[in-house]
């Protein structure tokens, strides 16, 4: 009969603990001892949550200090020369993730279209391998300590390798031998640790639509894969959309199963013919998303899937890791009724994928059940383009304006301390009145505009102090979301964030940021600029109702922003951004749903920002991405400005914008706020220099490459005295 399966498990902890250990650590506040001490509570608790649900097919190695794709570049040996001279394995592991005062961080950048970052792998010609599984073996035996089999868990070489950054320029798939080599090597070390272990590679690139060779170099490699040691199960697992080509691939190749999200990728019903003797590991409990399982329509999934596949052939699973929902709705005790009895976080889907395997095995039909969210009826948003050509508009604002060459701005936040934290708490508990937060508030600004005053930027912000994030603040005050306690989601490290719950039909009930940024511009004679999040990011980073489509709920928020940015301009606020920075990790992986996604994502945007008039210069900001293939959609979404993330990458991604001929002023970032490190004036202007030779100077601002929020005061001061200083020697 059916056994059960969990792709993956969340590893920041119930109450984050795991992020509150790291932090003391890199604070120098508690020795790398206790933090180890937590991740081994953490495992041993996370493996028996898994236990208590009867869950078959444990992971281990789905658990790291940092990121996976960095724990696999430490597995492989692909160390970047520039921490190789650090001997402490430990210091070099997070300086490579975080960066230290010699050497910068590595790149990082959206796990495919997922809220998730991870560290890009560097690699180069002639990059030799040097396998090092202590890692596993470390967790493997503490499983096996504990009474548990685990499966172990590792990136696949493709998915490994397409993920990678060439520093030198060299072909990536050049190293192809030598990476898949250092795999079978990892096999035959894995083998030494005990027999019939299940080893799951998660291949999620084959989600994606991709040349042919990569489907003739995922034969080769699982040929030679699947034939390194008989006494273990390969497991090759694939998520996020359909992977039709791949299975007709990976059914001819020596392995014992593979695994289809079915959640996000239904047309995998009609790769089922090619699975030959394959086991299926069916993803049919959404490992993306927090509504409750519709068990009904789950039943009906497997019954089509039963008709293809022997029954005794699969295995029931989650649709992808569930990294990427909280933890419990256990701790979730002020939410109303009616919105928590519709949720399911990670150990409730545990119990919903034991909950469906007795009904299968039982062959007991649950009886359907009408949708578990109310499908409340839309608003019609109304979608309205108002602004003139941009050449119209630059004019206009350049005359408004009168900013001066290489304009200095940052992207909105700026460090918000425990002080700052604690207040916003205490308001919220009710400890302090209304009137001692808002006087709290005011001197923040106060002292926040002054300061940048000081440092000479042009265009300031009021620093976003009463902002516990730039999604769920806006949906605090926006009709049709609600918000958890503890609904905690790893972003990166750890970084964590709270995505609201966009559960009904959105309306804006209240000014979202007028009073402060009135008040913040009271301060200064310099432009104030307005900080709004896109009707995109705003989606992209909750969990959204998925009883109707997408694009009818982006538009209901395109509206609400809409009538923010008007009455910001009403105030005389004559710079407003409207932040996109998870625009491109919404993309589909599959390009025959790319365009229908395009046409919401930019049109909604438009109308976010349609009532601005033309002398109102229009911002936004996007986070890691590579635009490539996404320009001329930036293009169209016809924003007077772009801030982006690139200081990890050099100039390389502005050379998209030359080659596309883009027109609209560019704020590449100069300096990476992910770091504590404080870069010095000659490296911020080698940076500029670098932009220098890709844009024009009339099109070129300069700023961080994101908020920084989660910086200290005083680096985050001396970072911006050097960018300011490295300005001036531009002009």
């Amino acid at each position: 009969m059916s056994k059960t399966y969990v792709t993956g498990f969340p590893r920041i902890g119930e109450k984050r603990e795991l992020k509150f250990a790291l932090e003391a650590f890199w604070a120098g506040n508690s020795s790398f001892e206790e933090v180890k001490t937590v991740a081994k509570t953490l495992k041993e608790r996370h493996w028996h949550y898994q236990k208590e649900h009867h869950i078959d097919f444990i992971s281990c190695n789905d658990f790291t200090l940092y990121d996976t794709m960095l724990d696999t570049t430490v597995m492989l040996g692909a160390i970047p020369p520039r921490f190789a001279n650090i001997e402490d394995k430990t210091a070099r592991y997070f300086a490579m993730a975080r960066g230290d005062k010699d050497r910068a961080a590595m790149e990082m950048t959206k796990w495919f279209n997922t809220n998730y970052h991870y560290i890009v792998p560097e690699i180069h010609a002639n990059m030799t391998f040097k396998v090092d599984i202590s890692k596993i073996a470390e967790e493997y035996l503490e499983a096996k300590a504990l009474g548990f089999t685990p499966k172990i868990n590792l990136v696949g070489p493709l998915t490994f390798l397409a993920l990678c950054n060439s520093v030198d320029g060299s072909d990536l798939f050049s190293l192809f031998d030598g990476i898949v080599e250092a795999y079978e090597k990892v096999l035959k070390a894995i083998e030494s640790l005990g027999e019939g272990i299940v080893v799951q590679f998660d291949e999620p690139l084959f989600a994606k639509t991709l040349e042919a060779k990569f489907l003739s170099l995922l034969k080769i490699a699982y040929d030679r894969l699947g034939v390194v040691s008989p006494s273990l199960k390969i497991a090759v697992v694939t998520y996020f959309d359909r992977a039709n080509e791949a299975v007709e691939v990976l059914g001819n190749c020596p392995i014992w199963a593979i695994g289809l999200d079915f959640v996000y990728g239904e047309e995998n019903l009609k790769a089922l013919s090619h699975l030959k003797d394959k086991v299926l590991i069916a993803g049919i409990i959404d490992g993306r998303n927090v509504w409750k399982n519709n068990l009904s329509k789950t039943y009906t999934l497997l019954e089509q899937i039963s008709a293809t596949v022997d029954e005794q052939h699969i295995i029931l699973s989650t649709s992808c890791s569930l990294l990427h929902v909280p933890f419990s709705t256990r701790f979730e005790e002020n939410m109303a009724s009616e919105v928590k009895s519709r949720l399911s976080f990670a150990l409730e889907k545990l119990a919903e994928l034991e909950q469906i395997n007795t009904l299968w095995k039982k062959r007991q039909k649950p009886v359907a059940t009408e949708c578990l969210k109310k499908a409340t009826p839309l608003k019609h948003a109304g979608i309205f383009y108002a602004r003139s050509p941009y050449a119209t508009r630059f004019l206009l604002q350049q005359k408004a304006l009168n900013l001066p060459l290489f304009p200095t701005t940052t992207i909105g936040s700026f460090p918000q301390t425990k002080e700052t934290r604690a207040v916003r708490n205490a308001y919220k508990k009710g400890e302090i009145s209304q009137e001692q937060y808002e006087a709290s508030l005011k001197a923040s600004i106060k002292e926040c505009v002054e300061i940048q005053e000081a440092l000479g930027l042009d265009v300031l912000v009021h620093g976003e102090f009463e902002r516990n994030d730039m999604v769920e603040y806006f949906g605090e005050l926006l009709e049709g979301f609600a918000f958890s306690q503890n609904g905690w989601v790893q972003s990166y490290g750890s970084r964590c964030v709270k995505p609201p719950l966009l559960y009904g039909s959105v309306s804006r009930k209240q000014p979202l940021s007028v009073d402060w940024t009135v008040y913040a511009q009271s301060l200064t004679d310099k432009p104030m600029k307005g900080m709004l999040t896109g009707p995109v990011t705003i989606l992209n980073w909750s969990f959204v109702r998925d009883d109707i489509p997408k694009s009818e709920v982006a538009f209901e928020v395109a509206k609400a922003i809409a009538e923010e940015v008007d009455d910001l301009q009403r105030h005389d606020i004559q710079i407003i951004q409207v932040d996109e920075a998870a625009f491109k990790e919404g993309y589909p992986l599959r390009e025959e749903k790319i365009k229908a996604y395009e046409k919401w994502a930019v049109d909604s945007f438009k109308a976010s920002v349609g009532t601005a008039w033309d002398q109102t210069q229009i911002h936004t900001h996007m986070c890691y991405s590579n635009f490539n293939d996404i320009i001329d959609t930036i293009e169209r979404m016809d924003a007077d400005v772009i801030t982006i993330e690139t200081s990890r990458s050099g100039n390389k991604l502005l050379k998209v914008f030359q080659k596309a001929n883009y027109r609209a002023q560019i704020g590449p970032g100069v300096y990476d706020i992910h770091s504590p490190r404080v870069p010095s004036v000659e490296e911020m202007s080698e940076q500029i220099k670098a932009f220098l030779q890709v844009l024009p100077k009339e099109q070129l601002w300069i700023n961080p490459d994101c908020g920084l929020k989660t910086r200290g005061w005083s680096e985050t001061k001396a970072a911006l005295t050097n960018m300011i200083k490295a300005v001036h020697l531009a002009r």
